[in-house]
């Protein structure tokens, strides 16, 4: 607590302001209203557009007239039945990961939790990238399995761990992301398939900030590579990012997302998904299928912005420029400066300081939306410039 209360202290005597917990006032997209002025947008998850889309409010509203507002007032579904809106929803999911069955949660952070912590135990070994999710950790570290972290992408290392390790351990998880939130790039998700078939592994692929961005319809990171979804062992995803609600979900094979149902502790002890979410997580789904042209103009625009951004000299590392870009400073205190800067200059980025990342990749972390105008991005890396070239000046006077 008092390193915490240091940092901030160090902050606001530098005069800035704290960039977290802003109140907006109405749906944030590719603009956002905050405090009663407009704001491009880029500390949003709605990468088609789709919450506040009237037909997926529609959804929503009409599962609360059906079902109430909370699922049998906060029971598990185990306990107090189901909804036919959770079957729906999970059908579908299955259907878009052509895997055989799905079974939701009501967090996504929660899911890989209590997957992870359920299906691994003490003579398991779970071999992770660098940079995975703190909910894989977590999920890892409730486990009590043994757990090894791989360099960021690097096929190679993850095989040179297994080669090491394997015959020590029962079963193996390898766990990457379809689309890596800090970096916005993506792995070989076909050298990984092949990896785990060769040493006898299981491959869980999450995919929170994959649906929606990645492949020609969104599909997800199996698209994008050209790679049969099956080869992959364990979906997970998250209902709160392209799908305008909240939640997660696991897919893959029936007897595991059966076994899943029975056992696992954050579904079988907790609140089941409540139904205007799984409505307007299933009505966002629809809409995203039926209608590609939003995952076109979202990576369209993600290209301009990587395109803009490295022409104006910003370190955007590794990113694809398929929905997430970050602009790396590298101290905490620059990337809290050009973030305040941009607010003022009216755009609307949240700084990734340490601990969150080390501390010399401290970056501004973009997420482009199927809303943002040419317009606005180009105003944007114009700001950001200006902004960068002030602060320079400062510091050198």
């Amino acid at each position: 607590m008092r390193d915490f209360e240091t940092m901030r202290d160090a902050g606001a005597a530098l005069g800035i302001e704290n960039p977290y917990f802003r109140q907006h006032d109405g749906v944030a997209g590719g603009r956002s209203s905050i405090g009663g002025r407009s704001y491009v947008n880029f500390a949003s998850y709605n990468y088609v557009g789709l919450n506040g889309d009237p037909r997926v409010a529609a959804a929503a509203k009409a599962a609360v007239d059906r079902f109430g507002v909370s699922a049998s007032a906060s029971a598990s579904r185990l306990a107090s039945g189901e909804r036919p809106i959770h079957a729906e929803l999970e059908a579908a999911l299955a259907a878009h990961h052509r895997a055989e069955a799905c079974l939701t949660f009501v967090s996504g952070h929660a899911t890989n939790v209590t997957v992870i912590g359920q299906l691994m135990g003490p003579r398991d070994l779970i071999l992770h990238d660098r940079l995975i999710h703190n909910s894989v950790a977590e999920g890892a570290r409730l486990s009590g399995a043994r757990r090894i972290a791989f360099a960021h992408n690097d096929r190679e290392a993850a095989e040179r761990e297994l080669a090491a390790h394997r015959g020590r351990h029962g079963r193996v998880l390898v766990v990457i992301e379809g689309h890596y939130s800090m970096d916005g790039d993506l792995p070989d998700l076909g050298r990984f398939a092949a990896l785990v078939r060769k040493h006898d592994a299981l491959l869980m692929v999450d995919e929170a900030h994959s649906i929606g961005v990645l492949g020609a319809t969104g599909q997800g990171v199996a698209e994008q590579c050209g790679v049969d979804p099956s080869l992959v062992d364990i979906w997970m995803g998250t209902l709160s990012k392209t799908l305008s609600s909240c939640g997660g979900y696991i897919a893959g094979q029936r007897r595991l997302v059966d076994w899943l149902r029975h056992t696992s502790p954050g579904f079988v002890y907790s609140v089941g998904l409540a139904p205007p979410l799984a409505a307007s997580a299933l009505e966002s789904l629809r809409l995203l299928q039926g209608e590609p042209w939003r995952v076109a103009r979202l990576q369209a625009n993600a290209a301009l912005f990587l395109r803009l951004a490295r022409q104006a000299r910003f370190d955007t590392g590794t990113s694809a420029g398929l929905g997430i870009v970050p602009i790396i400073l590298g101290s905490s205190l620059r990337a809290a400066q050009l973030a305040a800067a941009a607010f003022e200059g009216g755009v609307n980025v949240q700084p990734i300081l340490f601990p969150v990342v080390p501390e010399g990749a401290a970056r501004l972390r973009f997420f482009l939306s199927a809303e943002h105008t040419t317009e606005d991005i180009e105003r944007s890396i114009a700001v950001l410039a200006a902004a960068r070239d002030g602060l320079a000046t400062l510091k050198a006077s």
